[in-house]
């Protein structure tokens, strides 16, 4: 579809040329070419009584909803933000404390960890100075020790506790 243009003669400057013409859709398109500045009646753009601009939906909720802040309103927000600061402070001093306690914890593990370390040492330098079988020597010869015969060994039944308590002599 071709566009058409007709010159329609009519000119509010000097140097422009005014086309109408169909436009894609069928309608008519306005078209101004020309170099000059459009010349505008400013006395009378003064002169127009300017209405007074809409407030916006949310600015008059705003106003509207600070007409209703009462003494009771005020009190009731005022007593709302004490309440939450209060609770804020205590979650974080209770977080303070959970943290102190996990240092602290982490400090005696360590410390155990140390400590533990110490005890197998000196308990493998303990294990390692006593010669058994030197002790078994110096116990069968010079203090005259001997082995017990199969009679002199008493079984006792097994209740299943992890010791056994003499309370009277063995008999045999």
């Amino acid at each position: 579809m071709a566009q058409r243009a007709v010159r329609t003669g009519k000119s509010r400057y000097a140097g422009e040329r005014e086309y109408e013409g169909t436009g894609r859709r069928g309608g008519y398109a306005r078209m101004t070419e020309g170099n000059t500045a459009r010349q505008l009646d400013v006395v009378t753009e003064l002169q127009k009584p300017r209405r007074p601009r809409e407030m916006d939906h949310v600015v008059k909720k705003n106003r509207d909803r600070a007409v209703y802040m009462n003494f009771g309103y005020v009190l009731f927000l005022t007593v709302s933000l004490l309440v939450a600061g209060y609770v804020l402070i205590g979650y974080i001093g209770l977080q303070s404390e959970i943290t102190a306690s996990v240092k602290r914890i982490a400090s005696m593990e360590s410390t155990l960890n140390s400590m533990k370390t110490a005890n197998d040492e000196e308990v493998s330098r303990i294990e390692s100075s006593v010669d058994l079988d030197e002790v078994r020597r110096i116990a069968i010869t010079e203090l005259g020790m001997v082995y017990p015969d199969e009679d002199q060994i008493i079984t006792v039944p097994d209740e299943g506790n992890d010791y056994v308590r003499q309370v009277s002599d063995i008999d045999r």
